[in-house]
């Protein structure tokens, strides 16, 4: 009796010798719907810190175009470059979360992101009484607060373990695919040169 590894191996070998090409597009699985849901998340969290930095650099203008408080303006300044951190965390650049390990962490871009809105709703009311600029100030702050706090139970929850495991799994699949379809392509190269000889 065969073993698995073995009967896999022939088996493949009677697909090659018969002449029908093991096709890797139809070892590609689906998407992880859990990873699906993580980017989109992402996505969500990206935009309202992009709305948190339109609000702080409309803030910053006013408050130094106006003369109203240079103070508030160099707050705002400092609240948009952090939100920069917090869009850029979210497209999970490696070469910039080798540098900043505690973004890695869901509990790390959790509170980073709270600390933005907290920023960004800290804008005085009474400057000119811009209704407008108060109420977008308010959407933009709460929704970087929830998606701080949501970011903060998942990593109660260990979610960025269980997301981080995946990506590696995700990594693993798409590279055996690789491999599996450069394997392919030496097959049909090989059986190229094996007909030229024959001829």
């Amino acid at each position: 009796m065969e073993r698995d590894g073995e009967g896999i191996v022939s088996s493949q070998t009677q697909r090659v010798s018969s002449g029908r090409s093991i096709s890797p597009t139809r070892v590609r699985p689906g998407s992880d719907p859990f990873l699906v849901a993580c980017r989109l998340f992402s996505f969500v969290t990206a935009l309202a810190a992009i709305l948190c930095i339109a609000v702080n650099v409309y803030s910053a203008v006013r408050s130094f175009k106006h003369g109203y408080d240079v103070f508030d303006g160099i707050f705002r300044c400092y609240a948009v470059v952090i939100a920069i951190i917090v869009v850029v965390a979210e497209t999970e650049w490696g070469f910039f979360i080798k540098f900043w390990k505690v973004l890695e962490f869901s509990a790390g871009r959790g509170m980073l992101q709270i600390f933005v809105a907290v920023m960004t709703r800290a804008y005085p009311e009474e400057y000119g009484q811009r209704n407008d600029l108060i109420l977008l100030r308010n959407i933009a702050s709460y929704f970087l607060l929830t998606c701080g706090a949501i970011y903060i139970i998942s990593g109660l929850l260990c979610f960025g373990f269980i997301k981080r495991a995946r990506q590696a799994k995700e990594v693993s699949r798409e590279q055996a695919i690789k491999d599996l379809q450069d394997l392919e392509r030496r097959r049909e190269e090989l059986e190229a040169l094996l007909i030229q000889e024959r001829a």
